[in-house]
């Protein structure tokens, strides 16, 4: 048996990584876009490096685009094999691959009007809209911790990770000559006091373990300080500032947080009066999706769910989904809330809330989650006094803030406590993925300490014999 890293190896996105059998089954875990580097990410997400009509299934185990975002390309160029996550990650998947598809025929529009006036051939969008629906009816949908037969030889068990809303680690069974070996691949990992999901499960002992690292050098502020940072927040920017509050959030997982937690500030009395304004259809939809999965959520906010039926509304909240409504804002000359994906600021309706928004001194820029380094977000989050907003250079005057407790991830602590369920000395190879190289190999050194061994950080291409 052999593993191939194609994708999120010494980097963050753009997760694949094949595994071919001695019999030559190929499975490929998670299907992933890569995100966040310019012109060059295009030509990233066409080279795959494989030929998707040999792939025989995809085990996914997170809806996030850069996990799953390539699915409607392969079923494009010819995969017509099976794709195995759970009953959450199909739902989501569901509106997530469609709205990754609008976005692409969206940008290429607009891109393609300016290679015309430049005298360039036009490009075609990865994908379309057409291709994310088709695709869909190759999912199969596995709730958590059932064990599921892909055939003969073949097994896979999903357990819950608390990234996002049907996150699971998968474990996979593989019988090959006569030999069963044990496959964990982690997928990202959550963090144990989400305000929504509920906290990572330990998962069955694994031969081989794939995780992934993003946090892997830092640590979390404390989780529990975290609603009343955003109070904090709320109140400087759009009480004594008078000023707006821009949130860039990833439209699955945390904007759901943040409304629930706007939500519960509001049933406390304490919420001032002003408009909050979730600016995202695909925000919209996946809302939607949570209400239908109580399965996955924690004890507290299954008990909230007792007391307010709706932890996703409240006055003053307005859903939005049409783009008229959208540029509406930028004449709203009162104090609010605006979140808006994408949260790298890469994509989407946030641009445009960023373009009209950052240079004004009042306002504040929330930064919510992990931006990887080459991202709008990182540049902004980092400190940097002027960026390039579609081809126009503002300036930053706007407060920049962060929280990261926000974030799906796991810090360096908390990755480690979670692998901490297996018997290190059972595990014969350990692979490190899905994060910037540095990072990884300082996370490398405190799982040493910990007391895990044969630690591989794999590079882009490299193949290893299971």
């Amino acid at each position: 048996m052999i593993i191939k890293f194609i994708g999120a190896a010494r980097e963050v996105t753009g997760s694949k990584h094949l595994i071919t059998t001695d019999s030559g089954k190929k499975i490929l875990l998670d299907c992933g876009m890569f995100q966040g580097k310019g012109l060059e990410t295009d030509s990233m997400n066409r080279d795959l490096m494989f030929d998707p009509a040999e792939i025989d299934h995809i085990i996914l185990t997170h809806a996030h685009i850069d996990h799953s975002g390539l699915i409607p390309y392969v079923y494009k160029l010819g995969f017509r094999g099976s794709v195995i996550c759970t009953n959450g990650t199909r739902d989501l998947c569901a509106i997530m691959l469609a709205d990754s598809a609008f976005i692409q025929e969206h940008d290429t529009v607009t891109f393609n009007k300016r290679r015309i006036k430049k005298g360039l051939p036009q490009v075609t969008p990865i994908y379309t809209q057409e291709d994310a629906t088709a695709c869909l009816k190759l999912f199969i949908g596995v709730p958590n911790e059932m064990k599921f037969r892909i055939d003969e030889n073949i097994k896979v068990r999903f357990t819950n990770t608390g990234h996002m809303l049907g996150s699971g680690v998968a474990n996979i069974e593989i019988m090959e000559n006569g030999q069963l070996k044990k496959i964990a691949y982690t997928g990202d990992i959550g963090r144990p006091f989400d305000l929504i999901l509920a906290a990572p499960q330990p998962f069955p002992q694994a031969d081989i373990l794939i995780t992934e690292s993003t946090y892997g050098d830092r640590l979390h502020q404390d989780s529990k300080d975290v609603e009343d940072d955003l109070f904090k927040v709320i109140i400087d920017t759009c009480v004594n500032k008078g000023g707006k509050l821009i949130i860039p959030s990833f439209s699955v997982g945390r904007t759901q947080e943040i409304v629930f937690s706007l939500n519960n500030f509001f049933n406390e009395g304490r919420f001032p009066k002003i408009d909050v304004f979730v600016d995202s259809p695909l925000a919209v939809n996946a809302t939607a999706v949570f209400r239908m999965h109580p399965e996955c959520f924690n004890k507290n906010f299954s008990d909230v769910l007792l007391k307010d039926p709706d932890p996703f509304g409240f006055d003053n909240l307005f859903y939005i989904n049409k783009v008229e409504d959208s540029k509406k804002l930028n004449d709203h000359k009162q104090p609010c809330v605006i979140i808006s994906a994408s949260g790298m600021m890469e994509a989407g309706r946030i641009k445009h809330h960023l373009a009209n928004n950052i240079s004004e001194p009042k306002n504040t820029i929330l930064i919510v989650g992990y931006c990887a380094p080459t991202t709008l977000g990182a540049k902004i989050g980092r400190g940097d006094k002027e960026v390039s907003i579609f081809g126009t250079v503002h300036e930053v005057k706007a407060e920049v803030k962060k929280i990261e407790s926000f974030s799906g991830h796991a810090d360096y602590k908390e990755l480690i406590s979670f692998l901490n369920c297996q018997d290190k000395s059972a595990i014969s190879r350990m692979f490190i993925v899905h994060g910037e190289y540095e990072t990884q190999k300082k996370y490398v050194i405190s799982l040493q300490e910990e007391g895990f061994k044969n630690i591989e950080i794999p590079a882009k291409g490299q193949e290893f014999e299971l």
